[in-house]
């Protein structure tokens, strides 16, 4: 499939044997310059910005805070309902990132709960649900996007510099 070749060859049984895979050289389709030049911006206010992502899959949710966390993001993490209604009250955030597939409450109950706790939060769906209908549900539950797992992390990087574009924080 990509022009390459496979060859193999031994002296004799018990000799060993050598394997020889080549594949063909690319060259790079875009230099490092217009690569840097496509990613999106993080401002220097990213750094206070505090991203919460709720996600019952440990690892996949600190992937997702350390890629942030690379973006220039505070993060936090909480694997349920409960401990992000918990993480939240301290940590306040202003963008969370939500499963909605949550264990003891769906992630609509949660947004639904975290709403008071700060009135200007932008809720995230990032699920593996991704039907129309339930693309439908998220936008009535007032998420501001919705990313079917396993999600576009530059499509991601570029909403989140729009979410948090121009946002003034005190803190």
């Amino acid at each position: 499939m990509h022009g390459g070749t496979v060859a193999a060859r031994s002296a004799r049984v018990g000799q060993g044997s050598t394997f020889i895979v080549r594949l063909p050289r690319i060259e790079a389709s875009a230099t490092r310059e217009d690569e840097e030049s496509s990613s999106p911006v993080v401002s220097a206010a990213a750094s206070r910005r505090r991203v919460l992502v709720v996600d019952d899959n440990e690892d996949a949710a600190d992937l997702l805070a350390e890629v942030l966390g690379g973006l220039g993001y505070r993060t936090a993490t909480a694997h349920d309902g409960p401990d992000a209604l918990r993480v939240a009250g301290d940590f306040d955030p202003h963008v969370a990132l939500l499963d909605i597939g949550l264990p003891v409450m769906d992630g609509y109950e949660l947004a639904r709960l975290l709403r008071p706790q700060s009135r200007n939060l932008r809720l995230v769906a990032v699920t593996g649900y991704g039907q129309d209908r339930d693309r439908q549900l998220t936008e009535h539950a007032g998420f501001e996007a919705h990313f079917t797992k396993p999600i576009d992390l530059k499509n991601l990087a570029s909403l989140m510099a729009t979410l948090t574009r121009g946002e003034g924080d005190a803190t």
